[in-house]
């Protein structure tokens, strides 16, 4: 079972990194965060439950730490921001055994450690279930410059960053019991990694109007930026990046593409001039914002259909 709560807090505290913008962390009731002069905060918070975003047969204790971290820095990329520190709430099972929870943690800070995120507090709980862990990231941005949903305007070109569906493909894959998924053939999946550089450089220069992290899937989130904007979307299916996993590698469905989430990559518009890479991540450009509301996909070999929204969504 897992250690006594005041052991493990002792234990996250001794692994938990520093950082100047944390004045006081773990120790106290709450903590105490300096922004930097003439930024805003940002704040985001995400489930991470057992059973609903991962399985223990499936995923590597690891794994669902840094994909529970992942789902917060993905957050902070898609505003432009920077990450000031990060808050985790863990309820366990009372017959969770210990090495887990280290494990889940190692996973978590080494992710939290590669983009200098301090862990400054959360709290620790039985769970009566399974494993529950909420995710809150407080970032920054300087005042009046995060990059909203709300900003796409008619004729903003479609981008996305990376390759789409292959975090679905592994699921897929796991949900048929047939096959063995090797993490290394499925990286968006068990190796997630939060756009932060990317979302940066476009907020600096001023470049994306609007922008949203792909979580839910292609055409949810797109749907959730087009609703915010009041504009619509005409989407070409033969610009979308598929992702490329298996061995030996090959391409994934349309379907998955348009419609598989968690890979975590970034969607945004602009009516200027993108390369084709930022930050060493390939960017495409997909499609076209327009006047008209919905969505609409032209496939391969020049069809016009609406687009419909299919990715993930709690209670449907």
């Amino acid at each position: 079972m897992p250690l006594r709560e005041k052991s493990l807090i002792a234990r996250i505290r001794r692994q938990a990194r520093g950082s100047p913008a944390v004045v006081a962390g773990i120790g106290d009731d709450c903590a105490i965060l300096r922004p930097p002069p003439g930024h805003e905060l940002l704040v985001t918070t995400d489930f991470t439950l057992e059973d609903v975003h991962f399985r223990r047969q499936w995923h590597p204790p690891e794994v669902v730490g840094r994909r529970c971290l992942t789902r917060g820095l993905s957050d902070i990329a898609a505003m432009g921001g920077e990450p000031l520190a990060v808050f985790l709430s863990l309820a366990l099972p009372k017959r969770l055994p210990q090495k887990w929870v280290d494990r889940f943690l190692h996973g978590l800070l080494e992710l939290a450690n590669a983009f200098k995120v301090p862990l400054a507090g959360g709290d620790t709980a039985q769970s009566a279930t399974g494993i529950q862990a909420d995710i809150i990231v407080l970032g920054s941005v300087p005042k009046g410059a995060a990059v909203l949903r709300s900003g796409a305007r008619t004729g903003d070109q479609i981008y996305v960053t990376g390759e789409l569906g292959g975090s679905a493909a592994a699921l897929a894959r796991l949900r048929s019991g047939k096959v063995k998924v090797r993490p290394a053939e499925y990286q968006q999946h068990f190796h997630p990694t939060p756009r932060l550089e990317v979302g940066r450089w476009l907020r600096r220069r001023g470049l994306a109007s609007a922008m949203i992290d792909l979580s839910d899937g292609l055409s949810t989130d797109l749907a959730h930026l087009c609703e915010e904007s009041c504009v619509g979307a005409v989407i070409e299916a033969g610009l979308i990046p598929p992702a490329r996993v298996g061995r030996p590698p090959a391409d994934v469905s349309l379907d998955l593409s348009l419609h598989g989430g968690e890979d975590y990559e970034l969607l945004f518009t602009s009516s200027g001039r993108i390369p084709a890479t930022i930050a060493g991540i390939p960017v495409t450009r997909i499609g076209q914002i327009t006047r008209t509301r919905g969505m609409t996909l032209i496939s391969q070999d020049g069809r016009w259909e609406r687009l419909a929204v299919h990715g993930w969504e709690h209670f449907r």
